[in-house]
């Protein structure tokens, strides 16, 4: 049986405890200034990948970080169970019945701020592929890849930005939060369908995947619903608390998500899936939710986003037309297609403003979808480095474009 050596050992405890300090130091200094720890997270990383320490250490970030040895097999391996994870708690900030509860304004809001960012991502490669620099027998997967990733809004970025600009608690604040859930469950949906079609171990029948994706979504919806309503009072009774929901619900989690990759979707849907059933739970607690956002987003996100910017040099790999283009593109989906929504369920131009503004923060998600496209080879290094741009731009001025549409108005 292969096994890490004493040296691998060593190199492995070193590097995880570089990256969880990198990210923790770097993300607080974020934190302070009142941006998302996540981009000084993957400036961390930038600073401690190839593209600082590698250009004028390379013998030191190849010494710490190797590229191809046993150490990297099992740093991959973190990073793989960090994104499930990720994707976990997303999934946990899916609340059901407040999605039902704004039932119709919600619905119209998302399903413009999806259709429009969708039909521009995905028309202007598939009409213009050379803007994009995009490879013309990978047109099509491509297209599809880029207008899913126009479309997805990071929901735990606009929670933040909200709660920042004291809006969280408002009928105003609410609609933006119900849309944002709608627009990640559907756009994960689909992207699970995409990444099962390019993926070859998992076949190729669109419709077949496009099925089992939606029953697989019922199923655990429904009568996963109902089983964890009937469970949860026992573990919450008979187990350690938090040691065993905590544990329970990392193991379901982990089990949803190797269940989702034996039947051809990719892990991070059963993950997330999971998440909305569990959050949906009547007897899941505010406190047991909390307590896993801190497990993960303390220990696996920094190992995530710091591995971002191990992963790619983003002074070699940053093209500034190519980068230029996907945030204009990003804007114009979300802003157009959130305002539209809006304008259609009641609310004024700058109000409608606001709203899009807000759906338009990308954040995290998109940065996790632009790996696994990378890992797929959807897209090359360059548009990936574009990716994490936009949606670090986007989350930044998020909030500052909302503050300024609602202007000195009340807010009920």
């Amino acid at each position: 049986m292969s096994q890490l050596t004493h040296a691998d050992l060593i190199n492995l405890l070193l590097a995880l405890s570089i990256i969880l300090f990198g990210g923790r130091l770097v993300g607080e200094v974020f934190r302070k200034i009142g941006q998302p720890s996540v981009i000084g997270e993957i400036l961390a990383g930038v600073i401690l990948g190839p593209t600082v320490l590698g250009m004028f250490f390379p013998e030191a970030f190849q010494m710490i970080f190797p590229s191809e040895n046993n150490v990297a097999l099992v740093l991959d391996g973190f990073t793989q169970v960090s994104v499930i994870l990720l994707l976990f708690i997303a999934g946990l900030e899916v609340e059901l019945d407040v999605v039902m509860q704004q039932g119709k304004k919600a619905s119209i809001i998302s399903f413009f701020s999806i259709i429009v960012p969708f039909a521009i991502g995905f028309g202007v490669p598939m009409l213009w592929p050379d803007l994009l620099e995009v490879e013309p027998e990978n047109k099509f997967i491509f297209s599809l890849f880029f207008g899913t990733a126009l479309s997805i809004t990071a929901l735990p970025v606009i929670a933040r930005i909200l709660m920042d600009l004291n809006l969280f608690k408002t009928g105003f604040g609410v609609i933006i939060i119900t849309s944002a859930m709608v627009n990640d469950l559907l756009g994960w949906m689909f992207f699970a369908v995409i990444l099962t079609m390019i993926t070859p171990s998992a076949g190729t029948n669109l419709w077949a995947t496009l099925g089992t994706t939606i029953g697989f979504s019922l199923l655990m919806l429904t009568f996963g619903r109902f089983l964890f309503n009937k469970i949860l009072p026992w573990i919450n009774t008979n187990f350690a608390w938090p040691g065993g929901i905590l544990s329970i619900s990392i193991a379901l989690c982990l089990l949803a998500a190797s269940f989702t990759e034996f039947i051809g979707i990719h892990g991070i849907f059963g993950a997330f899936i999971l998440g909305v059933a569990l959050s949906s739970s009547f007897h899941f607690k505010d406190k047991a939710k909390e307590i896993i956002h801190h497990f993960v987003n303390n220990i696996f996100a920094p190992i995530f986003f710091v591995g971002i910017g191990l992963r790619t040099d983003f002074i070699q790999n940053f093209d500034f037309k190519l980068t230029f283009l996907v945030i204009v593109i990003a804007f114009a989906g979300k802003l157009i297609g959130g305002s539209i929504g809006a304008r259609l369920s009641g609310y004024n131009n700058r109000e409608s403003l606001a709203i899009s503004s807000g759906m338009n923060a990308r954040g995290a998600m998109e940065i996790i979808l632009g790996l696994l496209a990378l890992q797929a080879q959807i897209i090359n290094e360059e548009m990936f480095v574009a990716i994490v741009v936009m949606a670090l731009f986007t989350s930044i001025t998020s909030g500052p474009m909302m503050k300024y549409f609602i202007g000195n108005r009340k807010i009920s």
